[in-house]
């Protein structure tokens, strides 16, 4: 019996080893983690259980049956967060560079195929060179079968990519239907085509980092929703964005203990919008001053920063926090806020996680290369994310609310529970400079007579009462009790239940 047990431990200890201690060195000079070492930080101390530890590949062309590494190139299993159970692979660049097998394809599909029958999240840690080339069109169905999974699972499960390193061709196409995409500072990129092919087709000459670098995919494509400096960084702030995400779509998020009272006053908020109303103001100091412990895990940071999206809690419960931010654009949406906005919308809608809109909008964005690039299209795709939304949704409009953009912003007319406006707010159809000049276009030679018209207007439209008096705000408030008044909606709406009407799935203007 002890020879057997013996044998076990020494095979286990074989297949840590992954593809042996001199790779294993070579990841740790490039400043980059094994795939254990990445699933230990992650995970709860002392929680992983392993699945397929001895699973093989069964190639037999190119010489391969003389290599057959336990584990194939990835590590597969579950464990918790904070006491929650995930599943996770990490894959293991010390493998065949983490290449993709049919058998490396296999494991991830166990554990995706559990996430969804057990109700847990999917966290993957990409580090892999691409499909393994000695098994052709194997590999590409390995790939297929893990895309199948990933659609299936999308709105069950929570899907969480971390990109640890190259993940190029196919593969990428993975983490692009999950949730979220974290990428490492200088250790990982993401693309389609190398800086080779590039080179060989179109003759542009770029670097792997220009080309699918976190810097390029967190600021210009929005591809990625965040990069953070190493791994220990990045697996740590997976763990943040963990605790705030239920475990699947029947659940609620998890309610954390809060020691922040929630009628706390901010008299500071009273003096938030400037006099000037073209003055800019920063959005995010009123997103802190509402949450508790002013904790905010914002999400796409760098990317469209005229609007601002990501989590708070309030009263201890996950929300969902979309905010115009005046500081970028004057606030303005246009395609890329439009689309990043609509993600995360309808991911909040997917996992019952309630939505706050914090709006100062003048309209959307003029110009040719909006309107050549679609802004109509993509403006309607926030819209009706939405539209289409059933969790609670609570509104304040701090100061402009213009045109059509009002109406996008989480409306009362797009069926918003709570709609709140400052003293400030001013929702109108435009501003009243270019509401008189059409009004009053006969007047247009008369500077005094202009003058005085666009001070009638200010005073009758560019205030939160006409809607008020029509009930399209449900209340204005005083910035100060923001906190309280937007605590106290969501706590009304604990219970809230919409459907929609049975369709087989809508059709989102793409």
């Amino acid at each position: 019996m002890k020879d057997i047990l013996q044998q076990l431990e020494e095979r286990r200890e074989t297949a840590r080893l992954g593809g042996g201690q001199r790779r294993i060195d070579s990841q740790h000079a490039k400043g980059k983690l094994t795939a254990r070492e990445r699933i230990e930080l992650l995970l709860d101390e002392g929680s992983f259980e392993e699945f397929d530890m001895f699973k093989a590949h069964r190639c037999t062309d190119f010489g391969m049956e003389q290599d057959k590494p336990a584990g194939d190139g990835v590590v597969t299993g579950w464990g918790t967060i904070n006491g929650r159970m995930v599943y996770v692979f990490s894959q293991d660049f010390t493998v065949f560079g983490g290449s993709l097998s049919e058998t490396h394809a296999e494991k991830i599909c166990k554990i995706m195929d559990m996430a969804v029958q057990n109700g847990a999240p999917v966290i993957g840690i990409n580090d892999s060179g691409g499909a393994r080339i000695q098994e052709g069109v194997a590999s590409l169905a390995g790939y297929a079968e893990v895309f199948q999974r990933n659609v299936l699972a999308s709105g069950v499960v929570p899907q969480i990519s971390v990109i640890m390193g190259p993940c190029a061709g196919g593969a990428v196409y993975s983490p692009a239907m999950t949730d979220f995409i974290f990428m490492v500072k200088d250790s990982s990129y993401m693309f389609v085509t190398g800086p080779d092919v590039v080179k060989t087709v179109t003759n542009e000459v770029v670097t792997a980092e220009e080309l699918g670098g976190a810097s390029t995919h967190t600021k210009k494509s929005s591809v990625a929703d965040g990069a953070f400096e190493n791994d220990v960084e990045a697996l740590a702030e997976v763990r943040r964005l963990v605790d705030f995400l239920p475990l699947n779509n029947r659940e609620k998020p998890p309610v954390r203990p809060f020691f922040d009272e929630p009628g706390r006053v901010e008299r500071s908020l009273d003096t938030l919008i400037p006099e000037n109303p073209n003055s800019p103001y920063d959005m995010k100091e009123l997103i802190h001053k509402v949450a508790d412990e002013g904790d905010f895990y914002e999400i796409q940071e760098d990317y469209a920063k005229n609007i601002i999206t990501g989590f708070i809690r309030l009263e201890g419960q996950t929300v969902g926090v979309v905010a115009n931010q005046p500081m970028v654009l004057a606030g303005c949406l246009d395609i890329d806020s439009s689309r990043k906005a609509a993600r995360f919308v309808r991911f909040c809608d997917c996992f019952e996680i309630p939505i706050l809109t914090l709006v100062d909008v003048p309209g959307f964005l003029p110009g040719t290369s909006q309107e050549y690039g679609g802004v109509i299209k993509h403006g309607a795709k926030l819209l009706f994310a939405y539209g289409e939304a059933t969790v609670p949704k609570v509104t304040v409009i701090t100061r402009k609310a213009y045109g059509g953009a009002y109406d996008v912003m989480s409306s009362k007319h797009l069926r918003g529970d709570f709609n709140y406006a400052w003293p400030t707010a001013e929702v109108a159809v435009m501003g009243a400079k270019g509401a008189t000049e059409i009004i009053h276009r006969a007047d247009l030679g008369d500077a005094d007579k202009i003058a005085a018209h666009t001070k009638d207007y200010e005073d009758r439209f560019a205030t939160p009462f006409v809607a008020a008096e029509r009930g399209f705000i449900d209340e204005v408030i005083m910035p100060q009790s923001t906190r309280k008044r937007v605590s106290r909606a969501f706590a009304s709406l604990r219970n809230k239940k919409l459907e929609n009407p049975w369709k087989k799935h809508d059709n989102i203007p793409l």
